[in-house]
C-alpha cells in the first residue's frame, strides 16, 4: 500500500545522511521533497500543508541545530509527524457496562463490511468474547447468505430472520438482535448494515434509524484504502449524516498509493482502529499508528511480527523442538516439515521479510518469493517413507526417482532438498552441542589469552620466586627439609637460609598437638 510513499522518503533521507551540518537550504528541499511525495500518494492537500509545515518548524529548532546526527533527528521528527497524522495512539474498542457492547458498522456498497463482520467476528472470539452476527443489509442480492457463509467460517453465531433480497425491516432486525443476544448471552453484537452508493440520503436515513434504535455503542465507518481523495469526502458525508466513532481501513494489501490512511483521520477527527490487510479472516487486526508509521519509512515492524509468531506458534510444540535440540537428538525431516509449517502458518514469506527494518530495498527480490516453493518442499517430504524421514541417508537414487513421481517434482528438485536439509541437520548438531560458543550448552570454555613466551610460571609461589630469580639453585644451597610445603628434598632459592640448629620436628602447625 505505502511502497511508493516509502521508496520516496527513503530516498529523501539517503541523502541526508552524509551531511554533518544541515542548513535551511538543506531542510527547505527535504520538505519540497516530502511535500511531493506525499501528494503522490494521494494525501489530502490541507494535510500535507500541515504535515510539511510542522516539519520545517521543529526541523529549523534546536532539537536538530544541536543534534549529533541531524540527518537521524529529522527522520525522527517526520516519524513522530506520521504517527500524529495517523491518529497518535492505538484506539480500542469500548465495551459496554453491561453487556452487550453494540457494534455497527456502515460505509459505502462495495468497501468490504460485510467480509469485515466476518473478521472482526473472529477477532473477538479469539480475544474471548461471544460475538453474534446480525444481517441488516438486506438490500443487496446474497448478502445475508454471504454473511451466513462467514459466520460459519469464523465458528459465531448469527441472527438473520429475514432473507434480505430487498425483503425485511433492517431497523426492525436490528432492534429484536439485541434482546436475541441477551436471551442466548452474547456479549458482542455486530451489525452488518447495508452500503451506500455514493451519498444517498434514503440509505443514509436507514442507518440513522438502526443508529436511534439499538444505541450502538461503537459506529465504525468501513472505508476502502484503495479509492484515495473520494475517502475522504465520503467519511466527511456519512459524519455530517449518521456520524462515527472510529475508522476501519480495508483492502490495504492493496497497489494504491495509501493517501486515505493519512488523509481521513486528520479530515475528520476519528482514529483508525482496525485495518484488514488481506481477504482472509486473520487478516485482520488493530491499527497501531507507531508501527505504521514504521512500516512506511522502511524501519520494520517487529512487535507485529512477534505477535503474529506468538498467536500462531504452539507454546508445547516450541518447547518440545527446543528440547530436542538442546539434548543433541537427531533433527529428521518431519522436524524440519513441521517447523515449515509453523512459518507457513505466519502467512506469506514476503509479508514476513516485509516487517524486517530496510527489506524496502529488497523489494525487487521479495516480489520473486513464492510460497508454492514451500508447498513443494512440503509435498516432497510427505511422498517419502518413515524411514526415509527419519534417515535420509537410506535415499539412492531410485528411491529419489519414486519420490519425485509422487510429489510431481524432479530428481533434481530432490536432491536439491536433501542436500540444503543434511546442511541444516550439520546446523543443529552444531548448535546443539553448543557451537564452540562459551555459555552455550555443551560449548567449549573460552580460550584465555595466550601467554607471553618464556618459562611457564608455576602456581607454587616458591616456585614463581624460583622462577623469577632467572635461575636454578646452586648445588650448594642446602636441601629444604623433608616435609616442608610438601617439597621434601627440594632445594631453597637463592638467597634463603635457614637459622643454624633449626629442626623441622618441632615446628608446631595449627591443628596439631
Amino acid at each position: 500500500m505505502f511502497e511508493t510513499l516509502s521508496d520516496r522518503l527513503t530516498s529523501v533521507f539517503s541523502s541526508l545522511r552524509s551531511k554533518g551540518r544541515l542548513s535551511d537550504a538543506d531542510i527547505d528541499a527535504t520538505c519540497r521533497e516530502i511535500r511531493i511525495a506525499l501528494l503522490e500518494a494521494d494525501v489530502a492537500l490541507p494535510v500535507v500543508r500541515e504535515f510539511v509545515a510542522r516539519v520545517k518548524e521543529r526541523a529549523r529548532g534546536a532539537e536538530v541545530s544541536q543534534a549529533l546526527n541531524p540527518a537521524q533527528q529529522v527522520v525522527k521528527i517526520v516519524h513522530d509527524e506520521l504517527i500524529e497524522v495517523l491518529g497518535g495512539e492505538t484506539r480500542r474498542l469500548r465495551y459496554a457496562k453491561t453487556p452487550p457492547t453494540v457494534i455497527m458498522l456502515a460505509g459505502l456498497q462495495g468497501s468490504g463490511k460485510t467480509t469485515l463482520a466476518g473478521k472482526l467476528a473472529r477477532w473477538l472470539r479469539m480475544q474471548g468474547h461471544a460475538p453474534l452476527l446480525v444481517a441488516c443489509d438486506l438490500q443487496r442480492p446474497n448478502a445475508v447468505q454471504q454473511l451466513s457463509v462467514l459466520a460459519e467460517r469464523a465458528e459465531v453465531a448469527i441472527f438473520a430472520p429475514e432473507p434480505g433480497n430487498g425483503v425485511g425491516d433492517p431497523v426492525d432486525v436490528a432492534r429484536r438482535s439485541i434482546e436475541y443476544a441477551r436471551q442466548k448471552h452474547h456479549d458482542m453484537v455486530i451489525i452488518d448494515t447495508a452500503g451506500r452508493l455514493g451519498i444517498d440520503q434514503e440509505m443514509m436515513q436507514q442507518a440513522a434509524d438502526i443508529r436511534d434504535a439499538v444505541q450502538p455503542d461503537e459506529i465504525l465507518f468501513v472505508v476502502d484504502a484503495m479509492i484515495g481523495q473520494d475517502a475522504v469526502t465520503t467519511a466527511q458525508a456519512f459524519m455530517d449524516g449518521v456520524g462515527f466513532d472510529a475508522v476501519v481501513l480495508t483492502k490495504l494489501d492493496g497497489d494504491a498509493r495509501g493517501g486515505a490512511a493519512l488523509s481521513v483521520r486528520h479530515v475528520t477527527g476519528r482514529p483508525i482502529m482496525f485495518a484488514s490487510t488481506g481477504e482472509k479472516l486473520e487478516d485482520f487486526d488493530l491499527f497501531h499508528p507507531d508501527r505504521m508509521a514504521s512500516r512506511i519509512l522502511d524501519m520494520g515492524d517487529i512487535l507485529t511480527l512477534i505477535e503474529q509468531a506468538q498467536r500462531t506458534f504452539d507454546e508445547q510444540e516450541a518447547a518440545k523442538m527446543a528440547g530436542k535440540l538442546v539434548s543433541g537428538e537427531d533433527f529428521t525431516l518431519d522436524d524440519f516439515l513441521e517447523q515449515m509449517m509453523m512459518v507457513r502458518r505466519l502467512g506469506p514469506i514476503k509479508n514476513l521479510l516485509g516487517m524486517m527494518p530496510g527489506m524496502g530495498q529488497m523489494r525487487d527480490q521479495l516480489n520473486k518469493i513464492d510460497d508454492r516453493d514451500l508447498d513443494r518442499i512440503a509435498a516432497i517430504i510427505r511422498s517419502m517413507t518413515p524411514a526415509e524421514r527419519r534417515d535420509p541417508k537410506i535415499i539412492n537414487g531410485s528411491r529419489r526417482e519414486r519420490i519425485a513421481r509422487g510429489s510431481g517434482v524432479t530428481v533434481t528438485e530432490v536432491n536439491n532438498l536433501v542436500t540444503r536439509f543434511f546442511e541444516a541437520q550439520k546446523m543443529m548438531k552444531r548448535m546443539a552441542s553448543g557451537l564452540g560458543i562459551p555459555g552455550m550448552p555443551g560449548g567449549r570454555k573460552a580460550k584465555s589469552k595466550k601467554a607471553k613466551k618464556g618459562r611457564r610460571v608455576s602456581g607454587d609461589p616458591r616456585k614463581a620466586a624460583l622462577g623469577k630469580a632467572g635461575s636454578r639453585p646452586s648445588p650448594d644451597t642446602p636441601p629444604l627439609p623433608p616435609g616442608l610445603g610438601g617439597l621434601g628434598g627440594g632445594k631453597l632459592p637463592p638467597g634463603l637460609t635457614l637459622p643454624p640448629g633449626f629442626d623441622p620436628s618441632k615446628l608446631k602447625f595449627p591443628g596439631k598437638k
